[in-house]
């Protein structure tokens, strides 16, 4: 049987059915391919989700507008202007629309070109950033977008660390997420820092130009485009040519970028624009930090950005200091306040250069008033029944121990009251306060407004007592308004930035702390001291009527006095209370006070003096029974205590005179219902006695 032999071909490759091999290379590719794609999608998956939550959580639009760094406070004068502004400066808010169209222009073509396209960050910017650091060799700022500029000033601080770059990317894509490009504009422009403490649009436009960011031109508003690169150096305060070169850098790139013509770029005039004035910040510095401290009893728990608008007469201000400045004798200081007729303070002074010393001498400082005191003096007799030509003897008088002398040491002998208060003679001044009572003198010094403490040892009587300017000068004010009694205040209202009413001062109805005929009677003796005595040195022109107070050894110099409707006090002295050479209250501060007042009242009708006095019946009939003949209501009087007594049913006697302590001391006086410690709190300013 024949053997078959059957041979098997080798099999071909493409029968075996298999695919050639990648190599290594092409494997680890692949590899890589496929991880990277998977990681890069999770980034992305976790990166959406960042920025998604993020966006979820942001705040409002509305809270966002609402946000700020800190309070601002803008003190203004009474006719508006600016006298200092605190914290930073936002103004007010400007809705998209009412913003410029060359304000958002210049500032997206200087500060992000692309803004319009990109989605928060600018990865063109970056890659172009990152070439040139590749290829210069240099450290390249990548520039952040408007959105991570907005994100930085808004949630995050100015750190540079890669953690904080990455948080600001974050935020900044979250923004773009969950607003439009139209409202992360308006938020960058009311928020960015334009130097100066000016946030913003309108509060850059109010503080460089003087008015609203809504009326912004061209030029101004490439020179604040230009301030955010650079606030302190690129500011127009700061240097001038430096700013108006970087503005014209500014229309430089809105040109590049078509947002105006060559025609408008050309027609931009540096030259003529008009910067505004820089606030005066010295002597007004005294009276914006007295009624600053204020705002605690006025505003309490409020951290909103505020407006408060005060009383302040800028020109009498300005006169106040050039009075004080001009006659301040060297080496000593000066202080002044002015009230208009019903406590608004119009002008004060607290010392003769607030950079050197903000120590407010006008509402702090306490110093001895000399004769300025007898005003508490003839008050409390003029109550007692003296009247302006009642007779006194001027003559050499020891009281427990205590012998007073008249300057120059002359006596005049018989003469009447009226002459003996123009010519300040302490004899009769010690003689009445000894026969009406130191008590009776320290309760008149309380009931019109002295806070500080009183000693009712005969001293007493020619001004020993420790007293502030703004005390002593609102004393005078009340004589002044005929007896009604006078609250300083600074703060007439407050208010929002945009208007909101938040406090307002009411109208008052003050109280009437002395009778008609004392208030008429130490007009007169006020007057006369003006026209024939001691101040004849405040005289002005027309009806004035003052007093003048010396300390020993010429330690203190005081002038304080009335006229159409404005009371002023001034006082002279140096901080360390050495003596002054030639200082009295009839040269430099009778001076001061005419130099001012002459402008105060230069627009004010001439008043003349209420000096006439109609005694009640009590001081007219000779006796008692003649006395209980009269109305009980007609009449009313004060104690000693400074407490008004309306009498009831049958008419009480005039108060009889309280002893004084044997041995002088403090006396509990304290304030009636009509200057209680609220109400002398809050005129000076939260400084009760003490």
């Amino acid at each position: 049987m024949a053997r078959n032999d059957i041979r098997r071909a080798p099999p071909t490759k493409s029968s075996r059915g298999d695919k050639p091999q990648p190599s290594r290379l092409r494997r680890f590719v692949g590899r890589l391919f496929v991880w990277g794609f998977a990681l890069a999608l999770l980034g992305a998956m976790a990166l959406g989700a960042a920025v998604g939550l993020t966006a979820r959580s942001l705040p409002s639009f509305s809270e966002l507008k609402g946000s700020q760094v800190g309070q601002t406070i803008v003190v203004r004068a009474r006719d508006g202007t600016e006298l200092v502004s605190l914290g930073p400066s936002y103004g007010r808010w400007l809705a998209s629309n009412e913003i410029p169209q060359v304000m958002r222009t210049a500032m997206v073509s200087v500060e992000d070109r692309r803004y319009y396209s990109h989605f928060g960050i600018d990865p063109l910017g970056l890659a172009r950033a990152g070439f040139v650091a590749a290829t210069s060799g240099k450290s390249v700022r990548a520039t952040s977008t408007i959105t991570q500029q907005l994100a930085r000033t808004v949630f995050l601080n100015n750190s540079r660390s890669l953690t904080r770059k990455a948080r600001e990317a974050i935020l900044a894509m979250a923004l773009e997420w969950k607003f439009s490009k139209a409202e992360i504009l308006e938020l960058y422009l009311n928020k960015v820092y334009f130097g100066g403490g000016a946030y913003g649009v309108d509060a850059a436009s109010r503080k460089f130009f003087g008015h609203p960011g809504t009326t912004l031109s061209l030029p101004e508003a490439a020179m604040i485009a230009g301030m955010v690169k650079a606030p302190s150096h690129y500011s127009p305060t700061a240097d001038r040519e430096a700013a108006i070169g970087r503005a014209k850098v500014v229309l430089g790139v809105m040109q590049e970028n078509e947002a105006i013509t060559p025609a408008q770029a050309d027609a931009a005039d540096f030259e003529t624009l008009e910067f505004a004035k820089e606030s005066p910040q010295n002597s007004v510095r005294y009276f914006t930090d007295w009624v600053l401290d204020q705002l605690d009893l006025l505003l309490p728990e409020n951290s909103a950005p505020i407006e408060v608008w005060t009383t302040l007469d800028p020109a009498l201000q300005r006169a106040a200091t050039d009075a004080i400045l001009r006659n301040a004798p060297g080496g000593a200081q000066g202080a002044l306040v002015s009230l208009d007729r019903d406590g608004a303070v119009l002008a004060m002074i607290g010392g003769t250069d607030y950079v050197t010393s903000n120590y407010n001498r006008a509402t702090k400082a306490v110093r001895q008033p000399g004769s300025a005191w007898k005003l508490f003096v003839y008050l409390a007799a003029l109550e007692a029944g003296y009247t302006p030509n009642a007779e006194v003897v001027d003559e050499p008088v020891t009281i427990e121990g205590w012998s007073p002398r008249n300057s120059g040491g002359t006596y005049a002998g018989k003469i009447d009251v009226r002459t003996a208060f123009a010519y300040s003679k302490n004899t009769v001044a010690a003689q009445l306060g000894n026969e009406v009572g130191f008590s009776a003198v320290a309760g008149m010094a309380r009931r019109l407004g002295i806070t500080t403490p009183i000693s009712t040892v005969p001293s007493m009587v020619l001004g020993s007592n420790e007293v502030r300017l703004i005390d002593l000068t609102r004393a005078f004010a009340v004589v002044s308004a005929r007896g009604a009694a006078i609250e300083p205040y600074g703060i007439s209202r407050i208010t929002t930035n945009d208007g909101q009413v938040l406090y307002k001062r009411d109208a008052q109805q003050p109280p009437t702390l002395l009778a008609a005929h004392v208030s008429a009677g130490i007009t007169d003796l006020l007057q006369s001291a003006v026209s024939i005595g001691t101040g004849r040195a405040a005289q002005i022109g027309r009806p004035v009527a003052g007093k003048t107070g010396t300390t020993t050894s010429n330690k203190d110099g005081w002038f304080l006095g009335f006229s159409s409707g404005i009371t002023t006090g001034v006082w002279m002295g140096r901080d360390d209370n050495r003596a002054v050479p030639g200082l009295q209250g009839g040269t430099a501060p009778a001076r001061a006070f005419a130099t001012y007042m002459r402008s105060a009242v230069a627009s004010r009708p001439i008043e003349k003096f209420q000096t006439e006095a109609v005694l009640p019946t009590w001081q007219i009939e000779p006796d008692d029974e003649a006395l209980m003949s009269g109305s009980p209501a007609d009449y009313s009087y004060i104690d000693e205590q400074g407490n008004l007594v309306t009498p009831r049913g049958d008419a009480a006697p005039p108060p009889a005179e309280a002893p004084a302590p044997a041995q002088g001391g403090l006396v509990p006086v304290a304030p009636p219902p009509a200057a209680n410690d609220d109400f002398l709190n809050e005129a000076t300013g939260g400084q009760g006695p003490g």
